[in-house]
């Protein structure tokens, strides 16, 4: 009464919830992160979209604008010479590189619903037929398919926030702040290492999540005395794709925690009042660091309610 293609598609319901929060946690992390690095507003202006009008990249670049509001001038907010005329793709790019993913989950979506409503067994009876039908409804390639591709997208988006993470701890290249976003000055700075180990380990939870982006439907293999002959390999999709979120829930974890640590050094969170409720929310969960300490288990609270609940917490 249950095929395997129930499992991949129970799986696959859960990981779009899990990659929608991650997409929003994303977005509010890279709005603190051009805070924090001094970033251009203009890279997120309505008619770059209007050139290129890709839903999500739409979406995403009216979010960050929308996060990036000032009363004031935003200018004022920005770093300015030649050398900042435009800012690192990882910040430039967010709403290209995230609008992939934002997209994909609007055409993955009812894939999944579809599946989830369907008859995937045999044999099915209808009336128009005399006999039992034996069809091909357990082959979960529409499955296979979206899970191979969110895990992509999902494993791009860890990519750019460790990328994010690597340019608001490096001191040559971060506009200011000081290395490895370390809040001590004078004598005591030079004992503790900050966000250092945090940077070292976005890169690695990221190449781990890119290392399993090999689509899983291309190693169909053939079984049961080649009954089973081509077979749709959802399951491990979907499993794989789990597995990105998790690897990727960690990197953005990370990133926002570096990123509120970021734009508290810089100040000025008041020229921008929409920023303020992202960074008290961290701070409930995650508080701030000053001298070296164990941080696994705030990474482990953000990341967890990056999965449940999202970040910013949905209502």
């Amino acid at each position: 009464m249950v095929n395997g293609t129930s499992v991949m598609t129970g799986i696959a319901a859960v990981v779009l919830d899990r990659a929608h929060h991650l997409l929003e946690a994303a977005i509010a992390a890279s709005a603190l992160s051009v805070h924090a690095f001094r970033g251009k507003a203009h890279h997120y202006h309505p008619a770059i979209g209007e050139a290129k009008p890709f839903p999500g990249q739409i979406s995403v670049a009216a979010k960050i604008r929308e996060l990036l509001a000032t009363e004031g001038f935003a200018a004022d907010l920005e770093a300015d010479g030649p050398e900042t005329l435009q800012d690192p793709y990882s910040l430039r790019c967010v709403p290209q590189i995230l609008g992939v993913l934002a997209d994909a989950l609007a055409w993955m979506r009812p894939w999944v619903e579809i599946e989830a409503n369907s008859a995937n067994d045999n044999p099915l009876f209808d009336k128009s037929a005399k006999t039992p039908l034996m069809g091909g409804n357990f082959y979960g390639g529409h499955i296979a398919f979206a899970m191979d591709a969110l895990k992509s997208a999902a494993a791009s988006l860890a990519d750019m926030a460790d990328r994010q993470v690597a340019l608001l701890v490096n001191p040559n290249v971060n506009r200011g702040l000081p290395a490895d976003l370390v809040r001590l000055t004078g004598e005591a700075r030079l004992h503790h290492h900050g966000f250092k180990a945090m940077s070292i380990s976005t890169s690695a939870l990221a190449a781990e999540a890119l290392k399993a982006t090999m689509p899983a439907a291309s190693f169909s293999r053939s079984t049961e005395s080649h009954n089973q002959d081509k077979v749709s390999m959802g399951t491990i999709a979907a499993r794989d794709a789990a597995r990105v979120c998790t690897l990727a829930e960690r990197v953005v974890a990370i990133h926002l925690m570096a990123a509120v640590q970021a734009c508290e050094i810089r100040g000025r969170l008041e020229s921008r009042p929409r920023l303020v409720p992202l960074v008290m929310e961290l701070r409930d969960l995650a508080g701030p660091t000053f001298e070296d300490r164990p941080m696994d288990a705030d990474i482990e609270t953000v990341a967890r309610r990056i999965s449940q609940t999202g970040f910013p917490e949905e209502g």
